[in-house]
């Protein structure tokens, strides 16, 4: 089993930063990739960003600009720096983690529980 703990979030100015952190424990393999979700209330989970096993990141339209996704392979961490935050960011930050448990190619995913960003004045 694989367990994502997110830190990070918080109330935050509009035009603020925050670093939003996730850390993943457990039974781990090396072929894996880890990324950012979020769900604004009342919406939909939408796809952030990505980072792969081989370090390349992978962002959704319009996310590149202000959001910036990195990892630790090492430490099976992945960060999300936002920068110029807008009240249409707040939501419940989600990450996870995919990796590839067999030779043949099966994939399992985990989740974190979530961290609560608020953009408000």
């Amino acid at each position: 089993q694989v367990q994502l703990v997110e830190s990070g979030g918080g109330l935050v100015q509009p035009g603020g930063s925050l670093r939003l952190s996730c850390v993943a424990s457990g039974n781990i393999f090396s072929f894996n990739n880890m990324g950012w979700f979020r769900q604004p209330p009342g919406k939909q989970r939408e796809w952030i960003a990505t980072v792969t096993h081989d370090g390349r990141s992978q962002y959704a339209e319009d996310m590149e600009g202000r959001f910036t996704i990195s990892r630790d392979s090492a430490k099976d961490a992945v960060y999300l720096q936002m920068n110029s935050l807008k009240p249409g960011d707040s939501a419940v930050y989600y990450c996870n983690l995919a990796h590839r448990i067999t030779s043949w190619g099966e994939w399992v995913t985990a989740w974190g529980q979530g961290t609560q960003v608020t953009v408000s004045s």
